[in-house]
């Protein structure tokens, strides 16, 4: 990188962190205010302002809100409620911006690379936006184009949430967030090289072949760089406007049975985890299935970490404290004793809770809007008591994901066999086949070590 380029990362950085310290530090001051002073404060217009902010902001900050938003008890609720609201559609940059980068990316003469190519997006998120065009073959095609300056924005996100979260553990120090934090920014600067993207689209594609309700987009390699991914265009529409319907109960199911086997079949039989479960990366078809979106956030586990989930779910089940320490310290928590695991083992039911019983029920039964933050709440203050736990980095987002994706099942209302679709996958575990397989789609796949 030159020092003019130098230069202007740094000026990026600034400017984005002087566009986003007051909305960071006044949470920061809110949430100080009331846990350490007693000081109430307008939280509710206070999130909402928030959401404003970030919603105009491109980049990173928005996804570690949408991320946040999912967690219980890691905002206090008037802020999860806002962030929560905060899905895949931005404000989109216009004609200038598309034009230059187009070129920047495939050459002055780009557009003769398309027959058509509509420069108003059909899409905007939070590190790009998405444009329709057609190759000459007639062939319908996604391009979604990198915002400007996104490697500036994300280091300067990220120096925001590092300040955030330390000012956080001073005040309370249930969960250590070292590792949580080099977690989320190693998976943020991942996403924003949209080759190692198209290797996870190939790879998904791979693992998901064989599922007729899932489908996949196809990258086009001669049409991609770092800062543009063009892929097979999938008509679908967004979830959420489904919803808004009110479609029948077996289309229902139906989804949630297809988003199921969208993140667990990678999960289980090949240790591939898809980290960003947020509603605006799914599409449903005419047919009930699903298109699978956004492949920048994936996770790659080893088979023992995953041997570690199923050893877990067995031991919650038994009610076998000693398999379900030697789980956890297989994922990497150290420290654990007897207080603190019974501790994390509510939590562990909670999530299990469903797959436990052999028959069609919702995802949560109770009635109760707040039954989950109550559990976090609970935990929370157990894991205070009893000195605080460090969750190794692994564990970072596939929690995200169980929590994510039990949000969207609870949304569609969905009445399935949990137990059955769980155990269908894992009822033939094998590491060492897990790992032989893990390491042929990688390498087919192409994805960056």
């Amino acid at each position: 990188m030159s020092q003019a380029e130098d230069r202007a990362s740094l000026f990026g950085e600034l400017r984005r962190f002087a566009r986003t310290s007051g909305a960071v530090g006044g949470i920061a001051a809110r949430v100080a205010g009331e846990r350490v002073f007693g000081i109430r404060t307008d939280r509710a217009a206070h999130a909402g302002d928030l959401r404003t902010i970030l919603g105009g902001l491109k980049g990173p900050l928005m996804k570690v809100a949408q991320f946040l938003s999912t967690v219980p008890d890691a905002l206090p609720e008037e802020y999860a409620l806002e962030l929560a609201q905060l899905q895949s559609n931005a404000p989109a940059m216009g004609g200038a911006f598309v034009r230059r980068r187009m070129a920047s990316e495939l050459g002055a003469d780009w557009r003769g690379r398309f027959a058509t190519f509509d420069e108003t997006a059909a899409a905007a998120a939070s590190l790009g936006q998405v444009h329709l065009a057609t190759l000459h073959d007639g062939t319908r095609v996604a391009c979604k184009l990198q915002y400007p300056d996104m490697a500036s924005t994300v280091e300067a996100d990220l120096r925001q949430l590092r300040l955030a979260m330390a000012l956080y553990h001073r005040i309370d120090n249930a969960i250590q967030q070292d590792d949580i934090y080099e977690e989320l920014a190693a998976r943020l600067r991942e996403e924003l090289d949209y080759l190692r993207e198209a290797a996870h689209m190939r790879l998904y594609g791979a693992m998901l072949g064989h599922e007729p309700s899932v489908h996949v987009p196809v990258p086009f390699a001669d049409y991609s760089t770092r800062r543009l991914l063009t892929m097979t265009w999938l008509d679908g529409r967004p979830l959420m406007r489904r919803l808004e319907e009110n479609p029948p109960q077996e289309e229902r199911n139906r989804i949630a049975e297809a988003l199921f086997r969208a993140w667990y079949v990678p999960f289980y039989r090949y240790g591939v985890l898809h980290g960003d479960p947020h509603l605006g990366n799914y599409q449903v078809r005419e047919d009930g299935s699903v298109n699978l979106l956004d492949f920048g956030v994936v996770r790659i586990f080893d088979a023992r970490f995953v041997g570690g989930v199923i050893e877990l779910f067995e031991a919650v089940r038994d009610n076998d404290d000693a398999r379900a320490l030697h789980a956890y310290e297989t994922w990497g928590f150290a420290d654990i004793t007897r207080e603190k695991l019974a501790v994390l083992n509510e939590w562990a039911r909670f999530l299990y809770e469903p797959l436990m019983q052999d028959r069609p029920r919702l995802i949560q039964e109770t009635n109760d809007v707040t039954y989950g933050r109550a559990v976090a709440e609970r935990v929370h203050a157990g894991l205070k008591r009893t000195g605080g736990v460090k969750p190794p980095r692994e564990f970072v987002l596939m929690d995200r994901s169980a929590i994510g994706l039990g949000g969207v099942f609870l949304r569609l209302r969905a009445e399935l066999n949990w137990s059955r679709l769980f155990h269908g996958l894992v009822a033939d575990f094998d590491a060492a086949a897990l790992a032989a397989r893990q390491a042929a789609a990688l390498a087919e796949a192409g994805v960056p070590a």
